[in-house]
C-alpha cells in the first residue's frame, strides 16, 4: 500500500509517501526550489518523494490531499499523473492532528492544534486512542491565537508569518508586565488588535514576554486534562510553549510534532489515510525526521569537480569524524552535510553547522558573522541523549529540538554562549539510534576535548531553508565565514 501526502500547497508545500507501512519519504516544496511558490503544486518534492521510495506515480494508491487547495482547474489536472490512486481530501486541523498524534509514542492523548487559520479553523483539541482521532472542541477564526501572536511581531517590527520565533526568543529576556492586557483579548469572542494603545513600546522584550505567556495559559486553558499530550500546528513550533508543558506538571508525556507547521500536513494526511481510513493499527514514527533527500559519494564529488573545488577524500568512517573533530577543536566553525535531509525547519545533525562551547569567540563569530541574528537568538547544544541529563534538565522533545531545557549550575559558564535566559538552553539530545554518525561525532569530540556536546545550528543562508544538496551546499559554504565543510566524504577548506 503505497499512500502519498500532498499538504501546506497555499504556503510551505511538502510531499509525504508512506510505502508498505514505513514513513518512507517526507520533504518540502522549498528546501528543492529554494523559493517559495503558493498555490502550485510541490511536484520536485512528489517526485523526490516517490524516487526515495522506490515507485512511480503508477504505484500510488491514495492521493491525501491537506485543504486549503487553491481555487481552479490546475490541481486537479496535476493528479491525473496518479492514474491508479484514489484521490481523498483531509480536512487542515485534522491533517495537523493526525500529524501530532499518530507518530507519538502515546496509546491516549488529547491532541491540540493551533495555527493562524485553517479551513476556516485556528484550533481544535482531539482526543486519541489507539489509532483513532475524535474532535471535541474547535476555535473558529478569528479567534486566533496564532493571528495574535504575529500582531505582536509586527508590531515589535518583525514580519508576521516569518519571524514569530524571533519574539519567542526576545520573550526569554523579558518579563510579562502586560500579560493582563493579551489575557483579556485572547478570549474566545474577544479576540481584537485593539492593544498597541496599552503598550509601551519602548519595552518590546516585556511586551514579547507578555504575549507568550497569554500563549502559554491559553493552551493549558484549552488542553483541558489528560495523561499525555501532542501538539501540533505552527503554534507547536514554539519551542517555550513546549518546555511549559513540560514543566507544568499537568501532563506525563508531550509530544510536539517536529515539523509542525503546514509541511507537516502533508505526513498527517498520509498517516490519516493509513489509520483511520484504512483502519491499519499499526503506528507508523518518524524516527529521527531525516526523511529527504541523500547523495552518494559520486554525486558528491561531482558537483565539486564541476565547481572546480580542491577538496580531500575521507576514505573512512574514523577518518571522517577525526577531521572534523581536529578542526572543532581547533575552535573552526564546520558545516556538516551527511545522510538525508531533515523534515522540518530544525537542524538534526545532517544539515548543521557546527562549533566548539569551549571557544566563546568562535561562537560569537557564529551568530554575528554566519548566521547573522540577534544576540537573543541562541544556537543549539547537541548531546548525546544517554549523556544529556549530566548537562541539561533536558525533556523527551530535546529529541528533536522541540523544546528547551534548563542547563545545570555546574555547567553555566561552560554554556554562557548559548545561554537564553534564566539557564535555558535549546538541547538537542541524540540518539545512536536516531542519527548514528553524529552520535559518533559527538562521542568522539567528548574523547578528545572531555566536553561530549558540539553547538548546532541549521546549515543555510540567512533567510533561506537548510541546504538540501551538494550544490546548496557549496554555495552556502562560500558565501559565509564558515572555516571547513565535511560533505559526506569530502572535506574543503577556506
Amino acid at each position: 500500500m503505497n499512500i502519498l501526502g500532498i499538504g501546506g500547497v497555499l504556503g510551505d508545500a511538502a510531499a509525504a509517501v508512506v510505502k508498505d507501512g514505513q514513513i518512507a519519504a517526507a520533504i518540502e516544496e522549498a528546501k528543492l526550489t529554494r523559493r517559495a511558490r503558493p498555490g502550485r503544486l510541490p511536484e520536485n518534492a512528489i517526485s523526490a518523494g516517490l524516487r526515495i521510495a522506490g515507485i512511480g506515480p503508477e504505484d500510488v494508491d491514495y492521493v491525501a490531499l491537506a485543504r486549503p487547495l487553491p481555487p481552479g482547474a490546475a490541481l486537479p489536472l496535476a493528479l491525473r499523473m496518479f492514474p491508479k490512486a484514489r484521490v481523498v481530501s483531509i480536512d487542515h486541523h485534522a491533517a495537523h492532528a493526525a500529524a501530532a498524534y499518530l507518530p507519538s509514542p502515546f496509546q491516549s492523548a488529547v491532541v491540540v492544534t493551533l495555527d493562524r487559520e485553517g479551513d476556516l479553523r485556528c484550533g481544535t483539541r482531539w482526543r486519541g486512542e489507539g489509532n483513532r482521532l475524535t474532535l471535541e472542541d474547535e476555535i473558529l477564526y478569528p479567534d486566533s491565537i496564532g493571528e495574535l501572536y504575529g500582531r505582536v511581531t509586527e508590531l515589535l517590527g518583525f514580519h508576521a508569518r516569518a519571524d514569530e520565533h524571533r519574539v519567542q526568543w526576545l520573550s526569554a529576556t523579558g518579563e510579562p508586565a502586560y500579560a493582563e492586557v493579551f489575557r483579556a483579548i485572547a478570549t474566545r469572542g474577544s479576540f481584537n488588535n485593539e492593544f498597541a494603545d496599552k503598550l509601551d513600546i519602548s519595552k518590546r522584550a516585556d511586551i514579547a514576554a507578555s504575549m507568550q505567556k497569554a500563549l502559554e495559559e491559553y493552551l493549558l486553558a484549552f488542553a483541558g486534562t489528560s495523561e499525555n499530550i501532542c501538539l501540533g500546528g505552527g503554534v507547536a513550533w514554539n519551542a517555550l510553549l513546549v518546555s511549559a508543558l513540560e514543566s507544568s506538571g499537568r501532563f506525563k508525556g508531550v509530544f510536539a510534532q517536529p515539523a509542525a507547521g503546514n509541511a507537516g500536513t502533508a505526513l498527517g494526511a498520509a498517516l490519516h489515510v493509513w489509520n483511520e481510513l484504512l483502519g491499519e493499527t499499526k503506528r507508523l514514527d518518524g524516527g529521527g525526521y531525516c526523511l529527504g533527500p541523500s547523495f552518494t559519494a559520486q554525486e558528491v564529488k561531482q558537483v565539486l569537480e564541476n565547481c572546480k573545488l580542491r577538496f580531500r577524500l575521507l576514505g573512512t568512517t574514523p577518518e571522517l569524524i577525526g577531521a572534523a573533530v581536529d578542526r572543532l577543536r581547533d575552535n573552526r566553525i564546520v558545516a556538516w552535510m551527511q545522510g538525508r535531509m531533515e523534515f522540518g525547519p530544525r537542524a538534526l545533525g545532517n544539515r548543521s553547522i557546527l562549533a566548539s562551547p569551549q571557544d566563546h569567540y568562535s561562537t560569537e563569530n557564529l551568530n554575528a558573522f554566519i548566521k547573522h541574528r540577534e544576540s537573543v537568538r541562541k544556537f543549539a547544544a547537541s548531546v548525546p541523549a544517554e549523556l544529556a541529563s549530566e548537562y541539561f534538565d533536558a525533556g523527551s522533545n530535546a529529541r528533536h529540538l522541540a523544546t528547551v531545557s534548563r542547563v545545570r549550575p555546574q555547567y553555566k559558564e561552560q554554556f554562557r554562549g548559548a545561554i537564553l535566559a534564566n539557564d535555558l538552553v535549546r538541547v538537542h539530545a541524540v540518539s545512536r539510534e536516531d542519527n548514528p554518525l553524529y552520535w559518533q561525532l559527538l562521542h568522539a569530540f567528548g574523547e578528545r576535548t572531555g566536553l561530549p556536546v558540539l553547538y548546532n545550528t541549521s546549515f543555510n543562508l540567512f533567510g533561506e531553508p537548510l541546504v538540501c544538496t551538494p550544490r546548496d551546499a557549496v554555495r552556502s559554504f562560500y558565501s559565509s565565514g564558515i572555516d571547513a565543510m565535511v560533505v559526506g566524504n569530502f572535506l574543503l577548506e577556506k
